[in-house]
């Protein structure tokens, strides 16, 4: 009776949550870290992005993982690192995070950053800064220091300021080149990009973290997925760490970074085969674009997009770097 018992409890245990699957892929070695970034995903195209600035994204991409590679190398945590990387790239005038940020209709750059330790579950996020150098910083405070996830605008930044953190005036966050685009696109709302990255650290545990100065000429206080525990950015040592870039308001709808993990764990496939499902499946299918970057826990990897190219760049545990732009590229020689 007791052994039925026993047997009955074990059958019901197994049944509440499919582990992460056992598949000869994820029965490899682990690395002994990992890192994968991300600048943006859109209508990027060989001819349409010009060769100078195709340089430049690269060598700001190459920038940001010699930057993971220091800390992940030393054996800093990947939640250090992720935090490290996306303040590469907020300070980087080239991606819309931070200084180069877009402008909203009346002209401002609002910023959105998230984090999430997967060791721990814990995340923090704040949306709709315009003072803060490094929102990605501040999104850790509020993860670490408060009870809270999510913190808004003026408290956000009252926040931040308490914390001792670095704020700039609002004309800091402005580049030339995004202010001639927005009174170009002052009829229009255009996406141009995200920032983000994901890392799997000496310790075994997940992080992630994103950031975005959101969808150009946006009104009425819009906010999108970055700040979106879940939608935009999720890790959990359980199953992978992901970061997300594209229309926001499509993966808010799918909660595309938790979408990925809750695929894994429930559906038993691989991060692979659950990125791709989560963005073409549902973002692409329903009108959206956009793309991911994922590690798991077992150390697989995958970029997955809808669009016709996405900044991003991997590093390996050998202190391999390699950068790409266009949908055509590989990490693979």
């Amino acid at each position: 009776m007791l052994a039925a018992l026993v047997a009955a409890l074990l059958l019901m245990f197994s049944l509440r949550r499919c582990p992460v699957p056992t598949t000869a892929e994820d029965l490899q070695e682990p690395p002994e870290y990992l890192l994968l970034i991300h600048g943006g995903a859109g209508n990027i195209q060989r001819g349409i992005l010009h060769d100078t600035l195709d340089v430049q994204y690269r060598e700001g991409l190459l920038g940001a993982l010699v930057v993971g590679h220091r800390i992940l190398e030393a054996g800093g945590t990947a939640l250090e690192a992720v935090e490290a990387v996306v303040m590469f790239l907020e300070d980087h005038a080239l991606f819309n995070a931070g200084r180069g940020a877009v402008f909203t209709h009346e002209g401002r750059n609002e910023l959105d950053a998230s984090i999430m330790d997967g060791s721990t579950g814990m995340a923090g996020a704040v949306a709709g800064v315009t003072t803060v150098r490094n929102p990605i910083t501040a999104a850790r405070r509020v993860m670490e220091q408060t009870p809270h996830v999510l913190l808004i605008g003026g408290g956000a930044e009252q926040f931040a300021r308490e914390q001792g953190l670095e704020t700039k005036e609002p004309s800091w966050f402005f580049t030339q080149h995004r202010y001639d685009r927005w009174r170009a696109s002052l009829e229009q709302s255009e996406g141009h990009g995200t920032v983000g990255a994901v890392a799997l650290d000496m310790h075994g545990n997940l992080a992630a973290a994103t950031s975005t100065g959101g969808m150009s000429n946006k009104r009425y206080g819009r906010v999108g997925d970055v700040p979106i525990i879940g939608a935009g950015t999720w890790a959990s040592n359980e199953s992978c760490a992901v970061s997300c870039t594209g229309w926001g308001e499509y993966f808010i709808r799918n909660a595309v970074a938790h979408d990925v993990a809750a695929r894994m764990l429930y559906q038993n496939i691989g991060l692979k085969e659950a990125a791709h499902k989560a963005i073409h499946e549902n973002v692409a299918a329903q009108g959206g674009y956009g793309g991911l970057i994922a590690i798991d826990k077992a150390g697989n990897y995958t970029f997955e997009f809808s669009s016709t190219g996405m900044f991003r760049g991997i590093l390996f545990p050998d202190g391999k770097t390699v950068v790409m732009i266009y949908d055509d590229e590989t990490e693979t020689p």
